[in-house]
């Protein structure tokens, strides 16, 4: 028999239980998006504050779906411009590039301005999509400062997102997953594996 002051303790140990119990539970029904499997369907807004809608674009062209951590840092600015720099190539093996951060509308639009992208940015300030990929996210509001044009701008996003990069066939079809980006050189890899693509 347990005494009444131990309780408490047993009490603590059978929450604690619990609690892992729960960790296991949400951690196997993360979904797991394989090489072959059926994109997932999603609606964001995108950098003008419009939605943008998967089932316009799939289908239409090779589709790359970035997933990014924040606007205006280190790795991810050297990776949008890595697109940025090679868009025209890709377009030219008909690929569409979006990049999905958990940045607002406004900071995308202070992205592409401070940097030039030519490419459309998508706000999944709820990890929503990333959830859909797979994608390995965290909730919580973080900001950072940065000078834009001569003036100082806060950019908060409610979630970071970790650095994956997709690519979607004709047929809607996942044909790359790549959870093991380098920033620099993401644009880069994606146009040989395109090119590749487009030769089998």
């Amino acid at each position: 028999m347990f005494s009444a002051r131990r309780l408490p303790i047993v009490m603590l140990a059978v929450f604690c239980v619990a609690v892992v119990a729960v960790a296991v539970d949400k951690d196997e029904e993360r979904v797991v998006l394989e090489v072959g499997d059926e994109a997932p369907e999603f609606t964001l807004k995108d950098d003008q504050g419009e939605d943008w809608s998967s089932e316009d674009h799939y289908g239409e062209k090779i589709v790359v779906v970035y997933f990014y951590p924040a606007d205006m840092t280190g790795g991810c600015t050297k990776q949008a411009c890595g697109f940025r720099d090679d868009l025209a190539k890709l377009e030219d093996e008909e690929v569409e590039v979006v990049g999905i951060s958990g940045d607002s509308v406004r900071n995308h639009q202070l992205f592409k301005k401070a940097h030039d992208l030519n490419f459309t940015l998508l706000a999944d300030p709820k990890g929503e999509v990333a959830e859909k990929f797979g994608v390995p996210y965290k909730l919580g509001e973080e900001s950072i400062e940065r000078e834009i044009d001569g003036q100082l701008e806060v950019l908060t996003r409610t979630a970071t997102i970790s650095r994956w990069t997709f690519v979607i066939d004709r047929d809607g079809r996942i044909a790359l997953k790549n959870d093991k980006v380098n920033a620099a050189e993401d644009s880069q890899a994606i146009l040989e594996f395109v090119e590749e693509l487009k030769q089998n």
